[in-house]
């Protein structure tokens, strides 16, 4: 997959990874014992993404990788904690996550959930190290508690876990209300680190936040579909066979298809105020439904 990135975008994922995972691995330091190990482990070998955002956004406005690296490496944090959580037998059961064992089938259930309970807290603890105005920094920490909590992510996978039972599948409205939390509040976080970092306006970020978010879980749902283990890192698969709607049972294959690049392209106009200094997170955009993992 990483032969179809532009060397701009792979380069700049793979540094936004490195700088992540390093701070990340900094604040571990001198700890001994199977719960850090555990929170670097699920950290490692990720895409990316959202540190990516955080960084480059906060460069669009200005503001080094150096006084952003602890805003990109806290959404990492945050992002790798709920995968540790997600994978859970208690949740979605998964035994393989980024091509290699899940944490709790590694260890064991307990140090998962230590792991990922531990991320979380030290995703908070990075973000006070973000280089910025006190006021910026204070925002930083309550839209990101908002974005990963019950009113974000949490309360997504709470209905994500709740339409495994319903009497009736979920309607396309409510996917896409699902989704908004489940997958697309982090994304949209790390999209405005950058504004809110430089106190300047949020809505070009927010629009392609939210259409990147969006298009993202329909490619999953496309990877869930014709994806293959290898590749994607992860069991496959598991949606159809659970008899849940997704996008692609609802909008067929290559409606799905469509209206995620629909949603790419819908981010890529939003970037149109920043000019050609923004062709690398359009790249990413367009990276969201090129990608087979």
């Amino acid at each position: 997959m990483r032969d179809t990135l532009g060397l701009g975008l792979q380069q700049s994922l793979a540094q936004a990874s490195q700088v992540a995972e390093a701070r990340i691995g900094f604040a571990l330091s001198g700890l001994d014992g199977i719960v850090p190990e555990a929170m670097l482990y699920a950290v490692a070998g990720g895409k990316g993404l959202r540190a990516f955002l955080a960084l480059e956004t906060a460069r669009l406005h200005g503001i080094s990788p150096v006084a952003a690296a602890g805003a990109a490496a806290a959404i990492e944090c945050i992002h790798a904690y709920s995968l540790i959580h997600d994978d859970l037998p208690c949740m979605d059961d998964d035994d393989l996550r980024r091509g290699r064992p899940t944490v709790h089938v590694k260890w064991d259930q307990a140090t998962a959930v230590l792991a990922g309970d531990g991320l979380q807290a030290l995703a908070f603890e990075l973000l006070t190290q973000v280089e910025c105005a006190d006021r910026a920094k204070l925002h930083l920490v309550m839209t990101l508690a908002h974005a990963a909590g019950v009113r974000g992510m949490v309360g997504g996978q709470a209905s994500d876990i709740a339409a495994e039972t319903a009497d009736a599948p979920l309607s396309l409205e409510q996917i896409i209300a699902l989704q908004a939390g489940k997958t697309g509040a982090l994304i949209s976080w790390s999209a405005l680190v950058g504004p809110h970092m430089a106190d300047a306006a949020r809505e070009p970020m927010a629009i392609y936040g939210r259409a990147l978010g969006l298009a993202f879980q329909i490619w999953d749902d496309v990877l869930d579909v014709t994806g293959d283990a290898t590749a994607v890192g992860k069991a496959v698969g598991k949606d159809a066979a659970a008899g849940k709607a997704t996008f692609v049972s609802l909008l067929g294959l290559d409606g799905a298809k469509s209206r995620a690049a629909e949603l790419v392209q819908e981010a890529c106009d939003a970037l149109s105020v920043y000019g050609d200094d923004a062709e690398t997170m359009k790249d990413a955009a367009r990276f969201v439904i090129a990608r087979t993992y």
